[in-house]
C-alpha cells in the first residue's frame, strides 16, 4: 500500500472510531493531522495506543505552539482566530510502521491548560515541562510540572510571541554580596540589520 493511502485508510480509521470527538483532519505533504477537542485528549491517546488498529506506542515529540501572529488566512483556516496555544503530539506506530501529528487547541488563552499524557507516554513527561517553561502551557495532572530550561527564578515564557527578545530581567554576580543577582534589564533596544553602502554601479557587468 503506498503512503498517501495509507494516511488515507488511517484517516477513515479514526473518523470512524472517534467521531464527534475529532476536529478536523487533513493530510499534507504526505502527513496526516488531526485535531482533537482538549477535553477528550487523554481519551484519544490511551486509543491510539492500546487499539491495534492503530498502535502508536511511541510518542516521537511534544511541543507547544503561539498562534497569536499567526497570518489571518491562515488563522481562519485552521480556526485559530480566538485560540492562541496548541499543543502538538507526533506519534509513531513501530509494528504499523505509521505516523500521525495530533493538534490540541487550549480553550483559555489567559490560562492555557491541557491535560497530561504522561501516563500514557511517559517520556511526555520532560516534553511537556518544556511546553509549559517556554509557552507557560500548563498540564493537569502532571507529576512534576516545574522549568526545565530556563532558571527557576526566570519571568515569563521566552517562546510566547510577545516575550521581549531583551526579556524582562537579567543576572550578574555581585562581588559586595557574593551571590548572583538579578536586575531590570540594562541593554537597549537596537537595530541589528546592517546599513549596506555599495557604490552606485557595483555587481553591473563589464562591456
Amino acid at each position: 500500500m503506498s503512503t498517501s493511502n495509507q494516511q488515507e485508510s488511517l484517516a477513515q480509521a479514526l473518523h470512524v472510531v472517534f467521531a464527534d470527538k475529532l476536529v478536523s483532519s487533513q493530510i499534507q505533504h504526505g502527513e496526516l493531522t488531526i485535531a482533537v477537542h482538549a477535553e477528550h485528549i487523554v481519551s484519544v491517546c490511551k486509543l491510539l495506543r492500546d487499539n491495534l488498529e492503530f498502535g502508536f506506542d511511541t510518542l516521537i515529540d511534544l511541543c507547544g505552539i503561539d498562534y497569536s501572529a499567526y497570518g489571518d488566512s491562515l488563522s481562519a483556516k485552521y480556526g485559530l482566530r480566538e485560540r492562541r496555544f496548541a499543543v502538538i503530539y507526533h506519534l509513531l506506530s513501530l509494528s504499523l510502521n505509521h505516523r500521525l501529528r495530533i493538534r490540541v487547541l487550549a480553550e483559555d488563552n489567559k490560562f492555557p491548560a491541557i491535560d497530561s499524557v504522561t501516563e500514557i507516554w511517559p517520556v511526555a513527561n520532560w516534553f511537556e515541562r518544556e511546553a509549559f517553561d517556554l509557552y507557560g502551557i500548563v498540564f493537569n495532572n502532571h507529576p512534576d510540572l516545574r522549568r526545565i530550561l530556563t532558571d527557576y527564578g526566570f519571568i515569563g515564557n521566552p517562546f510566547r510571541k510577545d516575550f521581549p527578545l531583551s526579556g524582562y530581567v537579567e543576572m550578574r554576580y555581585d562581588d559586595e554580596q557574593k551571590r548572583v543577582i538579578y536586575q531590570p534589564v540594562s541593554i537597549e533596544s537596537r537595530e541589528i540589520t546592517p546599513h549596506v553602502i555599495r557604490e552606485e554601479h557595483y555587481g553591473d557587468c563589464e562591456s
